[in-house]
């Protein structure tokens, strides 16, 4: 019942303000992959130019059980492509915004990716996704990277690993099936980080993009 409850909130409060403007949330498309993927093709074919794409509560399932580590990403897409980003993470009273062209911010100061050179000194963040296709390939990555890298991470919210892969606090976070409520800001943050952004085949990232890693 909170995830809608928050996400009515945030609709209501972009509309008010854009009133000519789209809206595409979580808790307005049914589960599964195919569902969310046939949301986001009909918003981009038949939506006003400016989308507003948003995740309420990203990591529900931290939030239900009182891990603090769960909080809303919204990103405004103008034409397909994403002009704003803001995760807010109410447990740490930390703001992570970015504009296209304009830089990341954390608390309106100016923040970069990590500098790790070399894989040995990688943090690496990867989801746990419950799909049996999802969780075979996210098994073999494990198997592949941690033998190479300083760690890997499972936080439970997309929005959280990408803010951190932003500000540095990860150097990699990567998931094989994710919907774009769960990474459009993400996306944006690690990128005006500084940062890289693309699909697994290491093709651009776009509002379509599904298999990624920052």
């Amino acid at each position: 019942i909170v995830d809608p409850l928050c996400e009515k909130t945030i609709r209501e409060i972009v509309l008010e303000s854009f009133s000519d403007h789209d809206f595409l949330g979580e808790e307005d498309v049914a589960p599964g992959k195919e569902a969310s993927s046939a949301a986001l093709d009909s918003k981009l074919k038949n939506s006003a130019d400016w989308l507003w794409i948003v995740d309420p509560i990203d990591g529900t399932t931290n939030f239900v059980h009182g891990m603090p580590l769960c909080m809303p990403s919204v990103a405004a897409a103008y034409k397909g492509e994403v002009m704003v980003a803001v995760i807010y993470d109410p447990h740490r009273d930390e703001l992570f915004t970015a504009t296209l062209g304009g830089g990341a911010f954390l608390n309106g100061e100016p923040i970069k990716v990590g500098d790790q050179k070399v894989i040995g000194d990688a943090i690496v963040a990867m989801g746990s996704p419950p799909a049996e296709e999802s969780m075979n390939m996210s098994l073999k990555g494990v198997a592949v990277l941690m033998p190479k890298v300083r760690t890997i991470r499972m936080l439970g919210s997309a929005a959280i690993m990408l803010a951190w892969v932003a500000n540095g606090r990860l150097t990699c976070y990567w998931e094989y099936d994710l919907s774009s409520w769960d990474i459009a800001a993400g996306a944006l943050l690690v990128t005006e980080a500084g940062g890289k952004f693309t699909d697994l085949n290491g093709d651009p990232y776009s509002l379509r993009t599904r298999k990624m890693i920052a």
